[in-house]
C-alpha cells in the first residue's frame, strides 16, 4: 500500500466535480491540486478562494483574467502534475479525455453518464470495492444505480435474490439547472427496461433485475420503488437489521414528518451537513414490508450528492490505500455519514 499523498485533479466542477472536490480536500491521504472550468462564472470565482483554477483553453485565459480570476494553467498542465484525474464533464466528454490521462500515464474516474466501456471497472463501495484495486480507468456508476446498489447488495449478500423490479421516479434536472427539464409534464422512458437495469450488473454481476424510468418536474430527489424476490426466507426485522449495517442506508420515518423528498431535504439543511446535501440513501421505514418472499420498499436519492463517497473510495481502491472497510470507514467519518439520524 502506498503511503504518500494522492494528487488529484478535478475536471469538470458542476454538481458533481464541486462536491468531489470538497471530500478529497477532507481526506487525509489525498489533495486537490486544481479543479478544470470552462467559464468565469460566479462557481469559478467561488472556487478560486479553496482551489488552484486550470481552463480546458488557452483561448479563455482572457475572459478569466478580465473578471479578475487567477488562472493556473490549462487542462493539459494539470494532467502532467496530478496522480489521478476525476472525470465530472458532461455526459460522453470523459471518453474523449481519456486519450489525454493515457498519453500523461495517470489514472481517471469516470462518472455514470459514460459507457461502462469507458473503465476497466465500474464501482461501487458497498458491492465491488476490490474489482478496481490497481485498476487503472474507473467509472463510478450513476447516482440512481448507486442508489439501488446501497439498498440491494446488503440485501443480495445476506439473503439472495431471485429477481428485482424497481421503477424509479426521476427528478428533471438539478436545482441550479433552469434550462432542462419537463415543465408540466411526466416523461416516462420507453425502452423496458431502463438504462439502469444493466448498470447495476456491473457492480452486482449476479442479479437479475428489470427497471422503468420516469421523469417528472421536481429537482430534489428522485424515488425508487422496489420489489425483490428473496432466495432465502427472511423476517421484516431480520432485513431492518442487515441495513442497519451499512450507515449508507439511513431509515427515515413518515410519521415523524418525513413523508416527502421536501421534508427529506429539508431535514438535511437542519443537520447543517455541507450544501444541505444528503449522501445516503434515504429509505422510508413504513415502506418496508414482506409478503411471502417478496420484499418491498421505497427510496428517495439525492442525485447531486450520493456517488461523492463512492469516488473518494473509489481513488483509495484504484490506488490500493486501504481496503474495502477501512476506506468506507474513513470516508464516512469524513462526511458525516454515520453519525445524523433523521
Amino acid at each position: 500500500m502506498l503511503s504518500f499523498m494522492i494528487k488529484v485533479g478535478i475536471n469538470g466542477y458542476g454538481t458533481i466535480g464541486r462536491r468531489i472536490a470538497h471530500a478529497v480536500s477532507l481526506q487525509p491521504d489525498m489533495t486537490v491540486i486544481g479543479i478544470v472550468k470552462t467559464k468565469p462564472d460566479y462557481i469559478s470565482r467561488i472556487a478560486s478562494n479553496t482551489f488552484n483554477i486550470f481552463i480546458n483553453d488557452l483561448k479563455n485565459k482572457e475572459d478569466f483574467n478580465n473578471r479578475g480570476i487567477k488562472v493556473k494553467g490549462t487542462l493539459e498542465d494539470l494532467a502532467g502534475d496530478v496522480d489521478i484525474m476525476i472525470d465530472s464533464t458532461p455526459e460522453g466528454v470523459g471518453e474523449k479525455n481519456k486519450q489525454l490521462y493515457d498519453e500523461n500515464n495517470i489514472k481517471a474516474i469516470f462518472q455514470g453518464g459514460e459507457k461502462s466501456t469507458v473503465g476497466e471497472s465500474s464501482f461501487n463501495a458497498y458491492s465491488n470495492f476490490n474489482e478496481s484495486v490497481n485498476k487503472r480507468f474507473v467509472r463510478v456508476v450513476s447516482c440512481n444505480t448507486t442508489g439501488l446498489a446501497r439498498t440491494l447488495f446488503p440485501i443480495y449478500n445476506r439473503f439472495g435474490i431471485k429477481h428485482v423490479d424497481a421503477t424509479l421516479i426521476r427528478r428533471a434536472t438539478d436545482p441550479n439547472d433552469s434550462k432542462k427539464g419537463p415543465i408540466n409534464s411526466i416523461e416516462p422512458s420507453l425502452k423496458i427496461p431502463s438504462h439502469h437495469a444493466p448498470d447495476l450488473k456491473t457492480v452486482i454481476s449476479g442479479i437479475n433485475i428489470d427497471t422503468v424510468a420516469i421523469k417528472v418536474p421536481t429537482t430534489l430527489m428522485h424515488v425508487h420503488v422496489v420489489k425483490a424476490q428473496l432466495k432465502e426466507k427472511a423476517s421484516r426485522e431480520e432485513v431492518v437489521e442487515e441495513w442497519n449495517k451499512y450507515h449508507r442506508v439511513l431509515r427515515v420515518y413518515g410519521k415523524e414528518g418525513l413523508s416527502s423528498t421536501a421534508q427529506i431535504m429539508d431535514a438535511a439543511r437542519e443537520m447543517q451537513s455541507n450544501r444541505s446535501d444528503l449522501y445516503e440513501i434515504a429509505l422510508w421505514d413504513e415502506s418496508v414490508s414482506l409478503s411471502g418472499d417478496t420484499l418491498s420498499y421505497i427510496q428517495a436519492v439525492h442525485q447531486e450528492s450520493d456517488v461523492i463517497p463512492e469516488n473518494v473510495d473509489a481513488i483509495r481502491a484504484m490506488f490500493n490505500l486501504e481496503d474495502k472497510e477501512k476506506s468506507i470507514e474513513m470516508t464516512d467519518k469524513s462526511l458525516g455519514i454515520g453519525r445524523r439520524n433523521i
